[in-house]
């Protein structure tokens, strides 16, 4: 369990491995109680971690206005200055990476991947109506609209059969590891629903231009077009789930509960934040020389464990 002075890669990996066996289908056992408690400890570990997030970006939060209009306004400008926003790695990969590269690129992003349609589903309970009705939308997209083969979790696990690749949480960066235990912990925590909101609308607001690239870098190499399906849906579908996300949810919970704005902004920026770690590290580990990133407006979360 955790221990004091724990690195970043064991913590992470340790509250991965906890994260998938509590969203695991179970059946009752005699030892519930026992199971119940060690889940107790975790969820306070994750709980520190989740709060020395919200300080780090506590900065860029203050002054926020709650103004619905220039709220929104606030928000879709992340994609231009938020934490990891026009990164060069993605255009390193889409011109220059190897198959060896993007292989390794796309292991680490499917390790890391928490699943977007549970995220949602998690967050939406006990939502207004007007917002669970966007997530519902949305949660029917990431179905694929009934039909099996449109899921987008199995897209991304057709990419990964189609490459042979081998995610697993012991060999993946711990920064691929927090994006996804970040988000998986504001999702299932009730006093970060609004934080959870911010960062599922935060993603779809800039992923689109990520999943081009990605896509455009898979096309260079020639890898099969049945790959790549994951990523061209979501440079497109995203931007219309963003437009929606924004004008359903973000502007109508604003209005309505203005002391949601600032919550709401944590954490997009807690999700950009998680975003950057993970580009810096990649391009740390493919060894880029990268131009300087301007980090004016952008904040590296470094976690405290203690």
């Amino acid at each position: 369990m955790y221990l004091s002075g724990i690195d970043p890669q064991t913590f992470h990996v340790t509250l991965a491995n906890f994260n998938r066996s509590r969203t695991a289908v179970a059946i009752p056992c005699d030892d519930w109680e026992a199971d119940e408690s060690a889940s107790l400890k975790m969820r306070l570990l994750e709980g520190r971690f989740l709060e020395e997030m919200r300080s780090s970006v506590c900065s860029l939060v203050d002054g926020v206005t709650t103004n619905p209009d220039e709220f929104v306004g606030w928000f879709e400008s992340l994609i231009e200055w938020g934490p990891g926003q026009n990164h060069p790695l993605f255009d390193w990969l889409a011109d220059h990476a190897s198959a060896e590269e993007m292989k390794w690129f796309l292991t680490q992003e499917a390790a890391g991947e928490a699943g977007f349609d549970d995220l949602v589903a998690y967050t939406q309970v006990k939502l207004p109506t007007q917002a669970k009705l966007e997530c519902a939308r949305n949660y029917w997209d990431e179905m694929g609209r009934g039909k099996t083969k449109a899921m987008h979790g199995p897209l991304l696990e057709a990419m990964v059969q189609e490459l042979q690749l081998t995610p697993s949480i012991e060999t993946t960066e711990w920064e691929s590891l927090a994006l996804a235990n970040t988000m998986l912990g504001l999702a299932t925590s009730r006093r970060y629903t609004y934080q959870s909101l911010g960062a599922l609308g935060a993603i779809e607001l800039t992923a689109p231009r990520r999943a081009a690239k990605v896509s455009r870098a898979m096309q260079r190499l020639k890898f099969p077009r049945r790959s790549r399906r994951y990523f061209d849906l979501h440079a497109a579908i995203d931007v219309i789930h963003s437009r929606a996300w924004i004008q359903e949810i973000v502007r109508p919970l604003v209005s309505s509960h203005p002391e949601s704005a600032r919550f709401i902004a944590e954490g997009a920026l807690m999700r950009l934040s998680c975003g950057q770690l993970c580009y810096d590290k990649y391009s740390q580990h493919m060894k880029l020389r990268l131009p300087a990133i301007s980090r004016k407006k952008s904040v590296v979360v470094e976690p405290v464990y203690a």
